[in-house]
């Protein structure tokens, strides 16, 4: 018995169909980087919060991987770029929200879930918009900063001070009540500015087959041997400084008077014609 369909060319002839699959290799850096997410989760749940953070920058990490192990290989396909928004959902939205609401928001009541869902909800409308403007955006620049990034702001805060002691109930340097506000801030701060139209570099256009010169090396030895220094303080200052150049480039192109939106035309949903001022 036969599963195929009848050849055009050949009549009686039974073709068998081709099953359609999937690329292993790329995807399993996406489930990698969903395990960081959902990992993380766990160890919040448990009270683990320095291992939660660890586990969002591990998925940073392998999210950065998967596409470009997919271009390298030339296995991309549309089941790996919606994999890999669901698997950024979970591991840059609803992980860092989870983990910043059980770590200290939950303190504030009303006002703690608030600013975790609206990171949350954030989220999911930067990876939206995202995947709808792939094709209108420049490549050199996201639109809005990036939620891995924004993911690194809130985990990187947490990691932060767990490694410094700060904890529920002990006041060091700085009391709970302060701690919890201020990563009230860092919630807001990193869901909004996904949301905006600011420009972020996105380093795209570095040409990692291209041959760079000797000292480009010998630089990022150095800079590995910086981030082993201290890797919470130095992990957490990198992606401050990038959370806010967003805005400094924003600012320096309106005041040299260049375009300041990152999309240099759309016709496609959603219509953001009028948010390219």
């Amino acid at each position: 018995m036969h599963d195929g369909s009848e050849s055009t060319e050949n009549p009686g002839v039974m073709v068998r169909k081709r099953r359609k699959g999937i690329y292993i290799l790329p995807n399993l850096f996406t489930l990698a980087a969903l395990f960081g997410g959902f990992y993380s989760i766990v160890m919040a749940m448990n009270g683990r919060f320095d291992m939660a953070a660890v586990g969002v920058f591990c998925a940073m990490v392998l999210d950065s991987l998967d596409g470009r192990v997919a271009r390298m290989t030339n296995t991309q396909s549309a089941f790996g770029e919606q994999m890999d928004s669901l698997s950024d959902m979970v591991s840059f939205g609803a992980a860092p929200a989870l983990i910043a609401y059980e770590w200290s928001l939950r303190g504030l009541g009303r006002w703690g879930w608030i600013a975790a869902f609206v990171y949350c909800a954030c989220a999911a409308l930067r990876l939206a918009r995202f995947n709808v403007n792939t094709s209108v955006v420049d490549k050199r620049y996201f639109q809005g900063l990036p939620s891995p990034a924004a993911a690194a702001l809130v985990a990187g805060f947490i990691w932060l001070m767990t490694e410094l002691g700060v904890r529920r109930g002990e006041d060091l340097w700085l009391t709970w009540n302060q701690v919890t506000w201020i990563m009230f801030a860092f919630t807001l701060y990193a869901g909004l500015t996904m949301v905006t139209n600011v420009p972020f570099y996105s380093f795209k256009d570095v040409q990692m087959k291209k041959s760079v010169p000797f000292a480009v090396i010998v630089l990022i030895a150095l800079g590995i041997a910086v981030i082993n220094i201290h890797p919470p303080i130095v992990m957490f200052g990198v992606f401050v400084v990038y959370g806010m150049s967003g805005y400094a480039v924003y600012a320096w192109r309106k005041a040299k008077g260049q375009h300041s939106s990152v999309i240099s035309m759309s016709t496609d949903e959603p219509d953001e014609r009028g948010l390219h001022r």
